[in-house]
């Protein structure tokens, strides 16, 4: 059974909605008179995800023809995705099932958006839903139950192009960790030294860009630092911790210019640069151009500290059949489906988390760098910042940040107006 509920919230994404969808309204809530076409959208457009997607849909298809005719994935690209979501839900456009961010959960989950879908995994023939990692699901969970599907636990690592860093004359990093040495000064340190001896640039924070602050989470969590307190209530870049890791970012861009500053294009994959700070799931844009390596991201000065990314596959309360929706779903993410997703997105299955297992997905990478930077870079790891009214406070922080991206910033002074920016939304 679907479980549809409306909360009355101040977040971003309800005010996005304009909470018109109610319990029997918009496309969903009736049973469809015969077979229904339905629609996911994704935010990848990469050929051989969406094959496999589609290969696992077909499958379902095949096997549920009286309810289904097909299902089809919509790509919206990545940086216009949750905007373009929420737009086509409070335009009455809902798909039926959706990818989402996990920094957007808490909006999601509370928002009333999705439908409860744990009833309905738990209940699926043969779906072992005891098999996944109940860490993994906290973020999904709402008052009364599931409300997405963790599908992707994707840890941050570093890859490196190791044929920069023979050619600059650079000592062996992979050695380096396996002695227990692998720090974010020495990356740094290293990163600077290859742009010195062969130009193009050094480390990257992927996607970061100046603008997607929540992504330097992978470094200042390696200081103690984080961006709101655990209960989402107060802010924390006036702490100690976010001051130090804010001027080693600072430093590495402007002073030793280990890091590509504001407005540089550069791209890891087209070998252009020594180091990125990335997803493992990213490893689908390497080729053949250059010797690559992967590690898991390194200690700071407090600690080391691994992050996920991780994505869920939601119901929309609002999609033309979310009882369909839901039970493709249990297909979509069954222990079948998800050993062969596996080749792509790191799955929350316990059993599926094995340097052999994923060996078998992943032929790309060997079974050390899957247990060192996928297999332990999930064990206790944190995700990115999340909070319910994330959708404000990312761009409210954005802004106020801006002024740190120059070379005589007041980092201290900047990080205060941060605060002075965000707190009253954390108050909220």
């Amino acid at each position: 059974m679907i479980t549809r509920r409306r909360f009355t919230t101040g977040t971003a994404l309800a005010a996005a909605l304009g909470m018109t969808a109610t319990a029997c309204g918009g496309g969903g809530g009736g049973t469809p008179d015969g077979p229904v076409e339905l629609r996911m959208t994704v935010w990848t457009a990469d050929e051989g995800q969406l094959a496999l997607f589609q290969e696992i849909a077909d499958e379902y298809v095949a096997a549920h023809a009286e309810t289904v005719s097909g299902v089809t994935f919509e790509t919206i690209p990545f940086e216009d995705y949750t905007t373009a979501l929420t737009t086509q839900l409070s335009g009455g456009n809902a798909p039926d099932l959706a990818w989402i961010f996990e920094s957007n959960a808490p909006e999601f989950v509370q928002s009333g958006a999705l439908v409860e879908v744990g009833e309905t995994l738990q209940g699926a023939d043969g779906y072992e839903y005891d098999d996944i990692d109940p860490a993994a699901l906290t973020l999904w969970q709402g008052e009364d139950g599931l409300y997405a599907y963790p599908f992707s636990n994707s840890p941050f690592c570093m890859f490196l192009n190791t044929t920069r860093l023979q050619e600059a004359g650079q000592d062996d990093l992979v050695a380096a960790f396996e002695a227990g040495n692998w720090t974010y000064e020495q990356a740094m340190e290293v990163s600077a030294a290859t742009v010195e001896q062969l130009g193009g640039a050094g480390l990257i924070v992927r996607d970061f860009n100046y603008a997607t602050w929540e992504n330097l989470a992978t470094v200042y969590a390696g200081f103690g630092a984080e961006a709101w307190s655990k209960d989402g209530t107060t802010c924390g870049f006036t702490e100690e911790s976010m001051t130090d890791a804010m001027t080693f970012l600072h430093e590495a861009a402007f002073t030793t210019k280990a890091m590509p500053g504001p407005g540089d294009e550069i791209d890891f994959f087209a070998g252009q640069a020594t180091m990125t700070i990335t997803q493992i799931s990213r490893a689908s844009n390497l080729d053949d151009s250059f010797e690559w390596d992967v590690l898991p991201l390194p200690a700071g000065p407090a600690t080391q500290q691994n992050v996920v990314g991780q994505a869920g596959i939601g119901v929309l309360a609002d999609g033309q059949a979310p009882e369909i929706a839901a039970d493709f779903l249990a297909h979509f993410t069954s222990p079948a489906a998800a050993e062969k997703l596996a080749q792509y997105f790191p799955p929350p299955r316990v059993s599926l988390l094995t340097a052999e297992t994923l060996g078998a997905a992943n032929p790309l990478f060997s079974e050390d760098q899957l247990q060192r930077a996928v297999i332990d870079g999930i064990t206790d790891a944190i995700t990115k910042p999340a909070h319910a009214n994330f959708a404000e406070l990312q761009t409210t922080i954005r802004s106020a940040l801006d002024p740190l991206w120059t070379e005589e910033a007041d980092i201290a002074g900047v990080l205060g107006e941060v605060c002075t920016a965000a707190q009253p939304l954390l108050d909220s």
